[in-house]
């Protein structure tokens, strides 16, 4: 049964490309090339009339595919340099645009979900949608208090379709993994696994708003990025409210430029966000693609990047972390044998890898973008030559860092637009630096002593009781020794025979000395000697039967 519906998905994804005509695209691939006579050959070939434009084609199949197809889009839209200029400016609008579902359907699930009418919950309550995306969509309200809010609302039957797409990619990464010789290292169970995980989380609109206080207060004491308050009471599991902002989308250049903003500032603080989200909190925005960004105009030297949809948030592990600041730092001070060495450290390549090698091929695809303005970088062109260097090299994929990877490049594309002319890497060094200086040293110390203080101090009061009880159980013999290395104690227990036999030895010495001292005395008679030579002599052979 489960192959039958992969099968069938198969077939409407076909249908699908046939329908919107990208069928040409993919036989126009190398390989697919001698079968393009059959599509000449079709019925719907001389029947479905004339086409519209390409990027329009591609959107309107990536919607009617489903949400990880749009997912797909959304990412490739930040990607202008990848693309062409029609086809990336068709594929933005999958960012808040999709097609939305009735609003009454969104109102009905609300007073479902909340349990009470609209009305009771709401002053004002738009069902026209503010802004429509592939897992959820936004409506305009207002508290009975005044305040303006937004409502999220999950699409109806999303779920079903994520998992139905998910066994598909399943399906193809088991092919992949079992026929193609790159499998082992692209890994693509554990890249569709996690791409599986990030779904599901982006479900729980709890989740979301959980992940939204938690970054609203990251950023609580500055004015690089505002997180918009959350409604705990009218939040479920299928909607979130929360406090509605104004602002301009980033992607808006024009309403920018006309408000006056400073680009080059604006890009540099974008780059300080990134760069404190993951390395101070660990905890970085991982979906920012420009339908997610705003920005405040209210200080246009200083601009306010305002944040929303916080479905897909990333984290590292600690090896993780440590690891990917010290490439940075190392990529930004061009030490490639650094940058080389850790890659073998954490395991990222194999550990038969000759360092030299690999360092010089680092060199040779990153030295040339050093000191040049994004402008003039082709990262499509990058991207291609790290690839492979990865593959000449057997470098595994590392699922755990795919949302920052895709957070990069949605970063790099924001820049591109926003101020091209950014030096991204003398932007991030100095950052980066006094970041790990705060990791190390002396201040580093403190403050994790700091940190531990509290704990300490709650047991503190334990310390005269547990002092108490050690002593008494040293004083009577008992006290227990934990942690056991038999060598250890046979040393131990050598020691302690041999001081004992020294012991009775000296012992039984010192008897017949004193025996020979009284022997000298005149007034001491014979019987005073018998009972010490006695026990001169126990002495003695109590040391022998130690040994």
């Amino acid at each position: 049964m489960k192959h039958i519906r992969r099968l069938i998905r198969l077939v409407q994804i076909h249908v699908v490309l046939v329908r919107h005509g990208l069928d040409e695209f993919i036989l126009a691939a190398h390989l697919l090339r001698p079968l393009r006579i059959l599509l000449y050959l079709a019925p719907w070939y001389w029947v479905r009339g004339e086409l519209a434009p390409r990027g329009v084609r591609i959107r309107k199949t990536l919607e009617d595919l489903g949400p990880i197809f749009v997912k797909f889009g959304q990412m490739l839209s930040t990607r202008r340099d990848l693309l062409a200029p029609d086809i990336s400016k068709e594929l933005a609008k999958l960012q808040d645009s999709v097609p939305p579902f009735p609003g009454s359907i969104a109102r009905d699930n609300i007073e479902k979900l909340l349990k009470q009418p609209v009305t009771e919950l709401f002053a004002e309550f738009s069902e026209q949608p503010l802004a429509s995306a592939s897992i959820a969509q936004v409506h305009a309200a207002r508290l009975h208090n005044g305040q303006e809010v937004i409502v999220k609302v999950l699409r109806p039957g999303v779920a079903k379709q994520i998992a139905r797409d998910i066994d598909v990619l399943k399906l193809i990464a088991g092919l992949v993994n079992r026929y193609w010789t790159e499998g082992h290292r692209l890994r693509p169970l554990e890249v569709v696994d996690e791409f599986e995980r990030i779904l599901y989380d982006e479900l729980d609109l709890q989740r979301e708003a959980a992940n939204a206080s938690q970054l609203r207060r990251n950023f609580e004491s500055t004015d690089l990025l505002y997180v918009p308050e959350v409604h705990w009471p009218y939040t479920r599991r299928d909607v979130m409210v929360m406090e509605r902002i104004y602002a301009i989308q980033i992607s808006d250049i024009d309403a920018l430029k006309k408000a006056g903003v400073d680009f080059k500032a604006l890009s540099e603080r974008g780059v300080e966000i990134f760069f404190t989200q993951v390395f101070r909190d660990n905890f970085f925005h991982a979906d920012m693609h420009p339908g997610n960004i705003f920005v405040s105009v209210e200080n246009p030297d200083k601009p306010t990047y305002i944040a929303v949809d916080f479905g897909i948030m990333g984290t590292l592990s600690p090896d993780d972390k440590r690891y990917l600041a010290e490439n940075f730092l190392a990529f930004f001070r061009r030490d490639y044998h650094r940058v080389a060495m850790l890659h073998v450290e954490s395991g990222w390549v194999p550990r038969k890898t000759r360092v030299e090698e690999f360092e010089s091929a680092i060199r040779t695809v990153c030295e040339p973008i050093f000191e040049r303005p994004l402008s003039e970088i082709s990262f499509g062109q990058l991207l291609l030559r790290l690839f492979q260097t990865a593959r000449r090299f057997d470098m595994e994929i590392q699922p755990q860092l795919m949302l920052l990877q895709k957070t990069l490049l949605n970063i790099e594309g924001l820049g591109r637009d926003l101020y091209p002319e950014l030096d991204l890497w003398a932007t991030a060094k100095p950052f980066m630096e006094r970041w790990m200086s705060e990791q190390t040293g002396a201040r580093a110390f403190f403050r994790g002593v700091a940190s531990e203080m509290p704990h300490w101090a709650e047991r503190l009061y334990e310390l005269p009781t547990l002092a108490h009880e050690v002593l008494h159980q040293a004083s009577n013999g008992s006290l227990e020794v934990r942690w056991r290395n038999p060598e250890l104690d046979q040393l131990r227990e050598e020691v302690r025979l041999s001081s004992r036999r020294s012991s009775l030895s000296l012992g039984g010495a010192g008897i017949f000395i004193g025996i020979a001292l009284l022997y000298g005395l005149e007034h001491v008679s014979l019987p005073v000697f018998l009972p010490l030579a006695a026990a001169g002599v126990l002495f003695i052979l109590a040391s022998l039967k130690e040994t």
